[in-house]
């Protein structure tokens, strides 16, 4: 089937057909990009305008058509306008997955603004950091959010306010979402550029502060134009090595999809929520995630994709309700954010025999997706991430920077159309990160012979818990604000749930005396919530050091049990 699948990626990508590929210059590299592509995520959205009255958003008992959906953008778009929001101006968006966020999203990259996407995790000084960074005109926030903003307002003077689902508790500092989008306006037609700024997400580093990252209308775009050649290639491969007809792109009926991770992310918005909408699909909401209630979902709305990080594809399979509820519908389950491991590749077929799994890597920096891989390809290569899409060049690098052959271990580096523009306020960071165009991803990784990426470990030192990046510095820092914490370290610790969850060893000051709950409680003053160790250890002795000064983290890993572990 590899054989079908080359000649399945050669006839999609070739001359005149949707997805051939061009070498295209951007911030003066040539890159590979969508010859075909759409020109900006406007052109995507007014795309979906012939989709009617078909069901777009769906949450608990509110439907909202494409129709109206348009409408809605329309409005919020003159709206924002008459708040003095033009191009290149950014707007800050922080609530859960209400259907407010997608359409707040379409409306600010409709009128060429920039959506600047705020953590619903964070806590005050972590939004207020954001805040300050980005610098936005505007925020739309819900209650949750508001509330939280509320004791920072006096540090943001000028910004104005917009609350979504707070009903007769609007503050009187705020606008009410309704009375802004009861309009009917269309989106302006001024040109946007292709290689302008169409989204800011913060993403964790190693050291410092989080960072944000400029996504762009090219690179937003050529993701959704990735996950669809994904999407088309494999079952036409599959087709093609049955001896049947191999369906025509874009022919598969729109999508259902139960949006179950953060909008935040790029897994949630520009993986599915994107790609959903260009095929006219339809986007189940959650208030939070429960396993209970992802099934009676998948149930009752008849979803054919769910994209999650793999504890939820766990967490669906072994639930007592899984055996009682119709999964029928589903046609793939899987997702990124986290490795899903080799064993739960085969449960899923076993539990749903009409389902197949899928995978992909990706990064805030990329857009989305670098490469994919689904149905038999990845039951047949589990531990690999697929190969990379066509708008990358992919390589793995030694430690000189010279690439290395087919096998050999090395750093990933990518490049293409969807690398971001860089880093918001961080040229030094951006420099390091961006090479002549090349993205250093900090991941450890081997390409086979058939161009497929396995990825060995992480450069970076970071924790991936179910999708979302905890960087050790900043616990570390959390951890140390409390006068009786002498030395610590943070790490990840391996957790079939989550993929990872945050480790730490620490070192009291002589004399102190404190318990893990105390330690607890204080970084949460600091730090949100899924960032606060699970796992600590209280050690008697220093940490060990290497000749350096520095602490071995590694060695110190490999010594601790989590049967230790408070």
């Amino acid at each position: 089937m590899y054989a079908e699948l080359k000649r399945a990626w050669g006839e999609l990508t070739s001359p005149g057909q949707m997805f051939e590929v061009e070498r295209t210059p951007v911030r003066g590299v040539e890159v590979l990009s969508y010859k075909h592509a759409p020109a900006s995520l406007r052109d995507v959205w007014l795309m979906t305008a012939g989709h009617g009255d078909n069901d777009y958003l769906v949450y608990q008992e509110e439907r909202i058509s494409y129709a109206e959906a348009h409408r809605i953008v329309g409005a919020l778009a003159a709206s924002l306008a008459s708040m003095g929001v033009g191009p290149g101006d950014r707007v800050a968006i922080a609530m859960r997955n209400y259907p407010e966020w997608m359409l707040a999203y379409w409306a600010i990259t409709g009128m060429g603004a920039v959506v600047v996407g705020m953590n619903a995790w964070w806590v005050g000084h972590e939004m207020a950091y954001a805040l300050e960074d980005s610098a936005p005109k505007v925020l739309i926030a819900d209650r949750e959010r508001l509330e939280r903003f509320d004791e920072l307002r006096d540090q943001f003077p000028d910004l104005s306010v917009i609350a979504v689902r707070t009903g007769e508790d609007t503050p009187a500092w705020a606008q009410p979402w309704e009375a802004l989008v009861a309009g009917n306006e269309s989106l302006s037609q001024d040109p946007i550029d292709t290689d302008s700024d169409a989204c800011i997400f913060y993403t964790s580093g190693t050291t410092g502060k989080p960072k944000g990252a400029q996504l762009t209308h090219r690179g937003c775009v050529a993701n959704i134009m990735n996950v669809a050649f994904i999407n088309s290639v494999q079952p036409r491969a599959l087709a093609y090595a049955a001896g049947a007809e191999p369906p025509a792109p874009g022919s598969d009926e729109p999508v259902r999809a139960l949006v179950a991770t953060p909008l935040f992310h790029v897994t949630a918005n520009n993986c599915v929520a994107q790609v959903t909408t260009l095929t006219g699909g339809k986007l189940v909401h959650m208030y939070k995630w429960d396993a209970a209630e992802a099934l009676r979902l998948i149930e009752e709305e008849k979803i054919s994709a769910f994209s999650a990080v793999p504890m939820m594809t766990r967490e669906i399979i072994l639930h007592p309700d899984f055996k009682a509820r119709d999964t029928s519908s589903l046609k793939t389950i899987g997702g990124g954010g986290a490795a899903m491991q080799p064993d739960l590749v085969g449960k899923v077929p076993e539990a749903m025999p009409g389902t197949r799994p899928n995978t992909g890597y990706g990064m805030t920096e990329t857009c989305g997706i670098i490469a994919a891989l689904a149905l038999e390809f990845f039951l047949d290569r589990p531990t690999s991430v697929g190969p990379a899409m066509p708008t990358f060049e992919a390589k793995c690098i030694d430690a000189e920077g010279n690439a290395l052959p087919a096998g050999e271990i090395g750093e990933l580096v990518v490049r293409g159309a969807p690398v971001i523009r860089g880093y918001l306020n961080r040229e030094e960071a951006t420099a390091e990160s961006i090479v002549d165009g090349w993205l250093y991803t900090g991941d450890i990784a081997y390409i086979d012979e058939d161009g497929f990426i396995y990825l060995v470990d992480r450069a970076k030192d970071m924790v991936l818990r179910g999708g979302e990046n905890v960087y050790c510095a900043e616990v570390e820092n959390a951890l140390f604000r409390h006068d009786a914490v002498a030395e610590c370290v943070v790490f990840a610790v391996p957790d079939e749930r989550l993929g990872e969850e945050v480790g730490a060893a620490v070192y009291l000051k002589p004399g102190e005396s404190l318990s893990g709950d105390e330690l607890r409680e204080h970084c949460k003053a600091y730090i949100a919530p899924f960032k606060v160790p699970r796992y600590l250890w209280l050690l008697d002795d220093p940490l060990p050091r290497n000749a350096n000064g520095k602490f071995v983290k590694r060695s110190l890993q490999d010594a601790l049990s989590i049967d230790d572990a408070i």
